[in-house]
């Protein structure tokens, strides 16, 4: 029997969807952001206007559009399209997606018709649950859409990756988030276009920066603030019978959205994303950029020992003898933060990444040990001199161990000897910094050895 009921309970539900699903872009047109493989001429829009799709891996921030896209996806290709989140549902299920896709793509009737599967939170299967894709994906039984806000690299089997193409999205700039604002402000099927509606710039502005790229978290905020704004007779009629326009304000939209909430986990991309800009941000000599980073890990709640690690690291890996003085307030740094914690710590933390990102820059000392090292794993190894080894026991000299010249017999402070036995050099410094005056020393001292006056 007919269900008499069914387009007037699908009406009703389509009125109970947040503005964020109603908005949900219909075709390709439609979707913003995504441009650099998205965009006209770009890969993944080749393969979709070619019918030529392959397995694919969405990866990126919350909010940018995965799931989105894999429904636009779906429609455009016209293929059967199955969606499950990996949080919830079993291999059981999964199998069952994937023997109604055999039947479906070999039953004469349906002409052979592709299945979409659109697995949400991917990197929530283990990797037994991640094989069982496997044989299905490789065979082109089934076109799998994965999404995952973990670095699929890492959180996702190698062998579905090798399988599948990976497009990283990004979060949507500001202009993208006001573009899908004032869509949904204009819009009278699914969105408020039915409503005297103003909204003011400084209210789009506010909604596109604290969203922090995240496309559901703005529409969400406009949502309500329409809502906190308007009566609900308003908002539902074909036209309202009041001739005073709503006007949202900055105001109503700041009390509309929350404080953004940094996306970063500890262990995650966002983890070495963010240190890894704020070491090369130091070692690049930006004081700017180095304290930004340094106040987003910070105010995303990073262990503040491990950012005063790093800084102790980069004194000596990048700044070495340059400034032979920042391995000391790296130290400093160390201890204080240590001793003291956040917040007063990120006092501390910030002085010593000014004084690293604005000192004087030297790797030779890093070069110098990291050649040192290779050549003892690598080459043969090299014996001490007889005239260096320990002489502080009896029978050292029957040994052959002498010759030593104590260098301060010399006027200079120097003689001219072999310490390591092989013609080698290592530590090669720069002219820049405290380094410079190391150079001059060293060039000093070749100077007296060629001219003979080296002697104790």
């Amino acid at each position: 029997m007919a269900d008499l009921w069914a387009d007037q309970r699908e009406k009703l539900l389509k009125t109970a969807e947040p503005l964020a699903v109603r908005m949900r872009p219909q075709t390709l047109d439609e979707f913003a952001g995504q441009t650099h493989f998205l965009g006209p001429g770009k890969l993944l829009r080749r393969m979709l206007e070619a019918d030529r799709l392959t397995s694919v891996i969405f990866y990126g921030p919350p909010g940018c559009g995965k799931t989105t896209l894999a429904e636009v996806i779906a429609t455009v290709t016209q293929r059967h399209f199955e969606r499950a989140n990996a949080a919830t549902i079993g291999v059981k299920e999964v199998r069952m997606v994937l023997e109604d896709a055999v039947r479906r793509l070999t039953d004469p009737a349906g002409q052979g018709r592709k299945t979409i599967l659109f697995l949400d939170e991917i990197h929530r299967f283990n990797r037994a649950q991640q094989d069982v894709l496997l044989r299905d994906v490789e065979r082109g039984t089934i076109t799998l859409i994965g999404a995952t806000t973990e670095n699929p690299f890492f959180a996702v089997n190698s062998p579905l990756v090798s399988r599948s193409q990976v497009f990283q999205f990004q979060s949507l700039s500001e202009d993208d988030i006001k573009t899908l604002l004032r869509r949904a402000i204009a819009d009278e099927d699914r969105g408020y276009g039915k409503l005297k509606l103003q909204v003011t710039d400084e209210a789009l502005d506010h909604w596109a920066v604290m969203c922090d790229g995240d496309a559901r978290r703005a529409l969400t905020g406009l949502e309500i603030a329409v809502l906190s704004t308007t009566k609900p007779d308003d908002e539902r009629s074909e036209s309202s019978g009041s001739t005073e326009a709503v006007v949202i304000t900055r105001a109503i939209a700041e009390e509309s959205i929350q404080r953004k909430a940094l996306e970063y986990d500890p262990t995650g991309d966002s983890h070495y994303d963010t240190i890894s800009a704020f070491i090369k941000s130091m070692r690049g000599s930006d004081p700017d950029a180095a304290v930004y980073w340094l106040a987003r890990m910070i105010v995303a709640g990073e262990d503040p020992l491990f950012i005063a690690r790093r800084i102790a690291i980069l004194a000596s890996e990048d700044v070495g003898n340059a400034d032979p003085r920042a391995i000391t307030v790296a130290a400093s740094a160390y201890q204080i933060t240590e001793r003291i914690g956040l917040p007063e710590a990120q006092l501390t933390l910030a002085q010593a990444a000014i004084y690293m990102a604005t000192a004087p820059k030297s790797n030779a000392s890093t070069l110098a040990i990291g050649r040192a090292v290779s050549d003892v794993k690598n080459q043969r190894t090299v014996p001490v001199p007889k005239h260096l080894r320990d002489t502080h026991y009896a029978g050292a000299k029957k040994l052959g161990h002498e010759g030593y010249q104590y260098a301060h017999n010399s006027e200079h402070g120097y003689v001219d000897q072999d310490y390591l036995g092989v013609d080698k050099t290592y530590y090669e410094p720069v002219d820049r910094g405290y380094e410079k005056h190391i150079r001059q020393y060293m060039q000093w001292l070749a100077s007296l050895s060629e001219s003979g006056d080296d002697r104790a």
